[in-house]
């Protein structure tokens, strides 16, 4: 076990990300479902969205992992862990940890898939965090990947407008100033919510039959109204909280880093904190809701404009099916 007195923070060293190359404009879904551009905008807040023809979601990532690489300066052989986070994996098993693992060459890493929906990303940051400050790990990658478009019904206008596909990665390492990194988190599921955001089949409960196909059991269900109203509350409340607890103020808070399933919702979060429009990272207008991915492509993008600076603090917080939510407290340390 470590000595508590030479624990290490663990802090985000490195940061990337990729999207597919094609676009999805919301005129596409108003060309055959009882939608409209303006409506799509106006309840969502998204404009378009990336969706991979070919390939699955080791494949979102493998890109942003090489350009995380080559940020860094290192190679893949020096990455200890993997922690893949995603509900639409290449296949049940082998885990895509392994596959990726395989696809960059990281023979000396071990790793594991992380299901934690729209919170699997900051689950996956956490748990990393975890092997740092235990001194079991020194470089843990964490991923946040997912091909919405492999699990959407197209005729579906409650659903297929507000997801898209796409991947961004974080590498981990212990820090020396102790100030720096992933000071604290708050998370939280409640099953419960289940009901109201899932897929139902697929899994040992319900395997794949004709039956499954034809009821369309293989799709995202989601009661939008429900989760609207659970998220709104849970994402905004475990974001002010966070900030209390830590005995910070909305002015020692450089941005918010909101999971982008909604813009109503962002809205909502940022209001309860008492944040400026300004300290918001939003990119669902782009990109729509892609799980996993949302946050990390947005420090990726964020920092890439060399808009977060050395010491900045940043919240991250999500909302997701399961039900899944929480935030993470990080001072930014490059």
């Amino acid at each position: 076990m470590a000595n508590l007195t030479t624990i290490k923070r663990a802090a985000i060293t490195a940061v990337a990300h990729y999207l597919p190359d094609e676009v999805v404009t919301n005129s596409f879904f108003a060309s055959y479902l009882d939608t409209t551009d303006e409506w799509i905008k106006t309840r969502t807040g998204i404009n378009t969205r990336r969706i991979l023809r070919e390939g699955g979601s080791s494949d979102l990532a493998v890109p942003a992992v090489k350009s995380l690489l080559q940020k860094r300066g290192i190679t893949a052989d020096e990455i200890d862990i993997i922690i893949f986070c995603t509900v639409t994996p290449d296949m049940f098993f082998p885990a895509t940890a392994c596959i990726l693992q395989n696809k960059i060459g990281a023979k000396k890493a071990w790793g594991f898939d992380l299901s934690g929906a729209c919170s699997g990303f900051l689950f996956g940051l956490e748990t990393g965090r975890r092997f740092i400050e235990s001194g079991a790990a020194t470089k843990v990658l964490v991923v946040g990947a997912d091909k919405m478009s492999s699990i959407l019904d197209y005729n579906d206008r409650n659903t297929c407008a507000l997801f898209g596909d796409g991947c961004g990665v974080v590498l981990l390492e212990p820090i020396e100033e102790n100030e720096f990194g992933i000071l604290d988190s708050i998370l939280h599921i409640d099953g419960a919510g289940g009901e109201h955001l899932h897929m139902k089949a697929g899994g040992s409960l319900n395997p794949t039959t004709k039956e499954t196909v034809e009821k369309k059991w293989h799709y995202v269900y989601q009661e939008g109204k429900t989760v609207f109203k659970s998220a709104v509350v849970g994402m905004a409340d475990v974001s002010a909280e966070i900030v209390e607890k830590n005995k910070l103020t909305a002015g020692d808070i450089a941005f918010l880093v909101p999971h982008q399933a909604n813009l109503r919702i962002i809205d909502a979060t940022r209001e309860r904190m008492g944040l400026a429009p300004e300290k918001v990272m939003i990119n669902i207008d782009k990109y729509g809701n892609t799980t996993a991915g949302t946050i990390p492509i947005c420090l990726s993008e964020w920092q890439s404009a060399g808009k977060i600076k050395k010491g900045d603090y940043l919240v991250l917080a999500s909302f997701g099916a399961g039900y899944t939510w929480g935030s993470i407290l990080l001072k930014w340390a490059y």
